[in-house]
């Protein structure tokens, strides 16, 4: 494997690639093995080699197997870890590498619970795996989790938007690799909004779950790339920091033919409540409505694609939150509420959202809405790190900006200082043809 050596963050990575003479029909052969091992459709696979197709790095078993035969593995992943239609620990199991644990983020281990549903430990159904959930009792393994584990794998797929908490997940799944010298593989999957960046960058006054790092909201990086930087920039623990000892093993295992130029549509619902590519490229602009007293859109057939309220002009668009799967208590249940539907095929939105987050929504339902004490959800403890909506914005400005009745591109100008040092961040730490 090549060496990527950042002098200027001291940042020592191994970034796993492929092998540039390696015998074609040899890479053909070890594919063939593996998909009739996996039980794999063998067009639909063998097809994805062509230069055309993204691979996420899952699929690429021949650059990190070698890594992890022979070893106890544990794997932290969701239902979005898979290679076809296989997810990654059944496969990896029919390859015969020894899983003794896996670990479970939000909506746990096979995707199944609501947002913010705290999960209990158990046992996989279907490998008989024990599961440690991430997202209950306690957000990183403890050393004694480790205890019977030589390498650590990661593999869930992100979009791309600072809120969304995987990648506060890996934070702490790192940390925890680096402060009990655990060999870390994390195997990197297309970022399906990360081909541009946008949103104020979060102040750390306001960190939280939905936000742990200085990063807008739309960051343009993919998951492994965001490890890369968490790393390069030294904004893990204390501990990780400092005793991360530079001979047990790092490595980004990279996705073929995937650039920042690409428009990735995901296969697989990243969670309950983005069940489309709708959803997903409206939701770095949409979610904050989870911080006010509009619905977001849970509990409807297009979360995120439609918010509104009752007290909301009755001309607008008319829906009502339900009760469902992934969405069972969902804000203003079984109330009829009048708002907007933006719902529209992806490469629709894609021409509306311009490369950009959509803020006049936000302005629009802030100054439609009758009774604006009342509008954005107030915590218990009434002070500005408190409320929910500064925790997604990343600071107060956004909430004062829009008291204050600043219009969208004011908002936005505000952002640019901010977006133009991450930028020179962020650049350090792609592996991937940055876009235009």
């Amino acid at each position: 494997m090549n060496g990527l050596n950042d002098k200027s963050t001291n940042l020592h990575v191994k970034v796993a690639v492929f092998l540039p003479n390696f015998p074609l029909i040899i890479t053909y052969m070890m594919k063939y093995i593996i998909i009739c091992l996996l039980g794999l459709n063998t067009t639909a696979l063998i097809g994805q080699s062509k230069a055309s197709q993204i691979l996420p790095a899952a699929y690429r078993t021949e650059a990190y197997l070698p890594l992890l035969k022979g070893k106890r593995v544990g794997v932290f992943a969701n239902h979005t870890a898979t290679i076809g239609q296989t997810h990654l620990v059944d496969s990896l199991q029919k390859l015969g590498i020894n899983i003794t644990i896996a670990f479970g983020p939000e909506h746990g281990f096979r995707g199944t619970a609501d947002a913010g549903e705290k999960v209990d430990n158990y046992n996989d159904r279907a490998t008989g795996i024990p599961v440690v959930s991430l997202y209950g009792k306690k957000r990183r393994p403890s050393a004694e989790d480790l205890q019977k584990v030589d390498i650590l794998l990661f593999d869930i797929q992100d979009v791309g938007v600072r809120y969304y908490t995987f990648i506060s997940s890996l934070q702490e799944y790192m940390e925890a690799a680096f402060e009990n010298k655990k060999p870390l593989l994390i195997l990197d999957r297309p970022n399906p909004n990360g081909f541009y960046v946008d949103g104020p960058v979060l102040d750390t006054a306001y960190r939280s779950f939905v936000g742990m790092q200085p990063v807008p909201v739309v960051y343009g990086m993919t998951i492994g790339e965001y490890a890369l930087m968490l790393a390069g920039e030294k904004w893990l623990s204390e501990k990780a920091n400092t005793t991360r000892d530079h001979s047990v093993l790092f490595d980004v295992i990279k996705c073929a033919n995937y650039t920042h130029d690409s428009k990735y549509e995901l296969p697989i619902k990243p969670s309950p409540n983005l069940p489309d590519m709708s959803a997903i490229y409206w939701y770095g602009s949409t979610c904050y409505f989870e911080g006010t007293i509009l619905s977001e859109g849970r509990g409807t057939d297009h979360p995120f694609s439609i918010f509104g309220h009752p007290l909301l002009a009755k001309n607008l668009f008319a829906f009502t939150p339900t009760s469902r799967d992934g969405a069972k208590e969902p804000k203003l249940k079984d109330q009829l509420c009048y708002g907007w539907n933006v719902y529209a095929d992806g490469k629709e939105v894609l021409k509306k959202l311009n490369n950009q987050i959509n803020i006049d929504f936000l302005v629009e339902a802030y100054q439609l809405y009758p009774q604006k004490d009342s509008f954005f959800l107030r915590p218990k403890l009434d002070k500005p790190t408190a409320y929910f909506f500064n925790k997604l914005a990343g600071n107060e400005e956004l909430k004062k900006q829009l008291i204050a009745g600043k219009t969208a591109a004011e908002i936005r100008a505000s952002w640019q200082p901010g977006l133009t040092a991450f930028k020179k961040i962020r650049q350090q730490y792609l592996l991937y043809k940055d876009f235009k």
